[in-house]
């Protein structure tokens, strides 16, 4: 059997339990014993830990004892706490240029008129306001395979016609930032490679007209982007009939592809965990660090976001930074959160989610510390806003909440074209019109919700792979779904709930 702990660093004052651990269990790595049950994913202390002084893992600080803590002790909420802490800030220090792979990867994509590289090729059904949103459903249910499989019996070359509804779009500043915000986001998707075509279709009175979001976001109508109002069209019947006739007549257009080999730097890739847990740090997360390096050195790009999910640990990714002025911009974005909070009455420190506790993080600097491992060890390039298109390419970094739907549909909107999504506690995510992996951090995870995860990388906790090895299958995994695997969440239908974009200001 492996060794019944994990230690990560050195200098770690705390060990990780690879599985349960009974009060009196002797560790021989550590030479302490256990004084307690410690779960599965959790910490214990490896030496005596005054009260008042700090706790690290991978050599960081996640938090002080709250009280003295014995070798062999269980670490969680009931002894240590988060407490803030200065960071020192050296932009650049460990930033280095990448060396490209000798022959680039390649995928089997969908190549757009203007040169745009596809994934998946849907039409999409958007809406301007919560009001059309039963309209748009209907529309795009019309069309459904599971209920009407001779909708789409000529047309194998289209996924699916998909409505992506939202409960914002009036009751709120005219000219505020949540407007600007929602437009860049439906713009974002509206421009989406994987879109073959789009339909929006709005009520008519709402604040967020549709003419306002088409000159915001600098789009053309034409025979692949239409738009229309409930209001014009003479109510819901007459609108669904007439979202139904228009899409039926994108349909020949959206067909006429086949998919080609194309580079790897076509791939734009959003990173999410959810669900964390005590492995995801040492396990999935680095792992698919390891594979954005490899996507990296192929040319493409990944989106690392959820600020409030980075919180504590930004003086490791401003490192990373190619200039000062994109150090700036992260920090300025810390900087916003915290004001944002503030002025809501919270905290950044109200991380971590309960199911997250329950799986062994204990503070939000723990959980910062490894979901940055999902960004592997290349250079920072660019800081984006929430929503912005992302032009560069390398590791990137986009503004988020940390909750997981608005974070990855404004990485969507950003322009990434596949999700990859690793959690310790179970996740039934998916994303649409982007296909979303799901990557477990440990196996009795994948044991137990193998119908939802894509890929195991419990195996380097137990000992029987290494975080490169599990890499280079995660990447190898990016390569197939680009090129047409279908996930699980696309097996299971997965998609057109999850698009939530940021609600930011006050519902008027």
């Amino acid at each position: 059997m492996s060794p019944p702990t994990l230690r990560i660093h050195p200098a770690d004052n705390v060990v990780i339990a690879r599985r349960q651990l009974l009060g009196g269990t002797w560790l021989p790595d550590e030479a302490v014993t256990t004084s307690g049950l410690v779960p599965p994913g959790h910490k214990l202390a490896t030496r005596a830990i005054a009260a008042g002084e700090v706790v690290l893992r991978y050599n960081q600080v996640i938090g002080t004892a709250t009280q003295a803590i014995a070798p062999g002790q269980h670490v969680h909420s009931h002894n240590l706490a988060f407490s803030d802490f200065e960071r020192t800030h050296t932009p650049g220090a460990d930033a280095r240029p990448t060396v490209p792979a000798a022959e680039p990867a390649q995928f089997l994509g969908i190549v757009r008129a203007d040169g745009r590289v596809a994934t998946r090729n849907y039409i999409g059904v958007l809406t301007s306001v919560n009001c059309s949103a039963t309209a748009a459903r209907a529309i795009a249910d019309h069309f459904r395979r599971d209920i009407r499989p001779e909708a789409l019996a000529d047309f194998p070359n289209v996924d699916g016609v998909v409505a992506l509804t939202h409960g914002m779009g009036c009751a709120t500043d005219s000219e505020g930032e949540e407007l600007a915000v929602l437009r860049r986001t439906l713009g974002g998707y509206a421009r989406h490679a994987n879109f073959a075509a789009v339909l929006v279709v709005g009520l008519g009175c709402e604040t967020n007209q549709i003419q306002g979001l088409i000159a915001q976001e600098g789009l053309a109508e034409g025979a692949l982007l239409k738009t229309f109002n409930i209001q014009d069209s003479g109510g819901t019947a007459q609108t669904v009939a007439r979202g139904v006739a228009l899409i039926r007549d994108m349909l020949p257009a959206a067909n006429a592809v086949s998919r080609q080999p194309v580079p790897a730097s076509h791939l734009t890739v959003g990173l999410q965990c959810g669900g964390s847990d005590g492995y995801s740090g040492i396990s999935a997360n680095p792992a698919l660090g390891a594979a954005v390096d490899r996507l990296v050195r192929h040319g493409g790009t990944a989106i690392l976001s959820e600020t409030p999910e980075i919180y504590g640990g930004e003086h490791l990714l401003t490192r990373r930074a190619a200039s000062p002025e994109v150090a700036a911009k992260l920090l300025e974005r810390i900087r916003w959160w915290e004001a944002y909070t503030a002025r809501n009455h919270m905290r950044m420190d109200n991380n971590p989610s309960a199911g997250n506790k329950a799986g062994g993080l204990t503070t939000i600097l723990e959980k910062s510390l490894g979901a940055i491992a999902k960004s592997g060890t290349t250079r920072l390039e660019a800081v984006y806003e929430f929503a912005q298109a992302v032009r560069a390419k390398g590791f990137v970094y986009m503004d988020t909440p940390g909750y997981d739907p608005v974070s990855a549909t404004g990485q969507v909107a950003g322009g990434a074209n596949l999700i990859c999504f690793t959690t310790g506690r179970g996740s039934a995510y998916g994303c649409a019109p982007s296909p979303s992996l799901k990557l477990s951090t440990n196996t009795a995870l994948w044991l137990r919700q193998a119908d939802d995860i894509d890929i195991n990388c419990g195996g380097i906790v137990d000992g029987e792979e290494t975080v490169d090895e599990a890499g280079e299958r995660i990447f190898q995994l990016m390569l197939a779904t680009a090129s047409g695997q279908r996930s699980k969440s696309e097996v299971h239908g997965y998609g057109q709930n999850e698009f939530v974009p940021w609600q930011l200001g006050a519902v008027m």
